[in-house]
């Protein structure tokens, strides 16, 4: 079962893009940047190597992003995220920290999913701060659902990581019954990452901040 389109997770709110984000756009996404016309890639041929990938929906500004791939130049990185703004800031920090194992696609996550990614040839899938969609009648928006970690689980290799981590305890404790009912995922500890934007704004409002983390078979 493909995960729907009907109902977006997402609500695109285009800010203005500073001087340095339009400009990194202009020069640096036909290096760094991938389209959905381009059809399926291969990690190994886009990288010009062949390593572990980790694939991040929903970036923001792509800071802790970029920081994971300076920490880890032998990994290969693939980011989602549809805010131009942020894509903009992620390829401005990539040139200034001389970053190169990050390709970005600026498309809806599910599209990118369905459409380029091969199967299991991602070693982790990150979703970071999703929004939480708190009103019971919003849950229908949320981007984990059945349909949604079926997707996933495709993409990822046999013992690949999907690591989710948010500051809304309901929708934590929603994913991890749903995860429970899904015979391939199982708990592991979660791997270390960099602090996140939306995690600092949750913490100063008092939030408590939850990481799930679950291997594929």
């Amino acid at each position: 079962m493909e995960a729907r389109r009907g109902i977006q997770s997402f609500v695109l709110r285009q800010g203005r893009l500073t001087p340095g984000q339009k400009h990194a756009l202009e020069e640096l996404w036909p290096v760094y940047g991938l389209d959905l016309a381009v059809g399926m890639i291969d990690p190994s041929v886009v990288f010009g190597r062949k390593a572990q990938v980790t694939l991040e929906i929903g970036f923001g500004m792509g800071d802790s992003l970029l920081e994971q791939a300076v920490a880890n130049p032998d990994r290969d990185y693939l980011g989602i995220e549809v805010h131009k703004p942020g894509v903009g800031h992620l390829l401005l920090k990539m040139k200034e920290a001389g970053c190169s194992n990050i390709r970005i696609y600026s498309e809806d996550s599910i599209q990118v999913l369905q459409q380029v990614i091969p199967d299991q040839v991602v070693d982790t899938v990150q979703l970071f701060f999703p929004d939480p969609w708190p009103k019971k009648r919003h849950h229908k928006r949320r981007i984990v659902n059945t349909a949604f970690l079926t997707l996933i689980k495709r993409k990822l290799r046999s013992g690949g990581v999907f690591h989710m981590a948010t500051d809304w305890a309901p929708y934590a404790e929603d994913v991890a019954a749903l995860l429970k009912t899904q015979e391939a995922y199982e708990p592991v500890s979660p791997p270390p990452r960099a602090q996140t934007k939306f995690e600092r704004r949750g913490l100063k409002l008092g939030h408590e901040i939850r990481d799930l983390a679950f291997s594929v078979s």
